[in-house]
């Protein structure tokens, strides 16, 4: 028997959920989406994502709104994707499922989540041990963690070297992006 392609004979949230964001690449597109990626190329030079299904992924996240598409050059015309509430409503999702991946398969930190008030690392649900307080993404900064490559190929890659604020715009000198 086939699988099936969707779960319409399925009574529950997470079936529904996984309609929207159960497909290979789209939690990885809503990651760099929390880390600043806004432009198509950025988008696919870090995920290294065939063209096809980065479009197909960023229609769906848009339709869903997840993504907002936004006009930022006229000629030629330019779009970014813009994360939205929806979205970063997916962060603590996102974050447990990074947590989970560290635990179960070994891997060493690739990036830090603290809080920008105080530097401390966050806590398995978000929030800030030291301040006794939940963190709003606004208020995460990312910082390199020992197992993050230190010579990345990618110039998105290289750029997520430094710390940075979670949903703060990656800022590159512009390229041609196509779409």
């Amino acid at each position: 028997m086939a699988l099936g392609k969707d779960y319409a004979t399925q009574e529950c949230s997470i079936a529904r959920a996984l309609e929207v964001v159960g497909e290979r690449w789209t939690l990885l597109v809503i990651r760099d989406a929390l880390y600043g990626v806004r432009r198509y190329n950025d988008f696919l030079v870090h995920l290294g994502i065939p063209r096809a299904v980065l479009a197909a992924r960023l229609q769906t996240l848009t339709a869903e709104g997840i993504l907002d598409k936004r006009r930022y050059q006229e000629s030629p015309p330019r779009d970014e994707y813009v994360i939205t509430d929806r979205g970063i409503a997916l962060w603590p999702t996102l974050r447990s499922l990074g947590l989970w991946g560290r635990e179960h398969f070994g891997e060493a930190p690739l990036r830090i989540f603290q809080h920008s008030v105080c530097g401390t690392e966050l806590g398995t649900y978000g929030e800030c041990p030291t301040c006794a307080t939940a963190v709003p993404v606004e208020d995460v900064v990312m910082v390199p963690g020992p197992g993050l490559d230190p010579d990345p190929a990618d110039p998105i890659s290289r750029i997520l070297l430094k710390p940075k604020r979670l949903l703060e715009p990656i800022e590159q000198p512009a390229a041609a992006d196509p779409v």
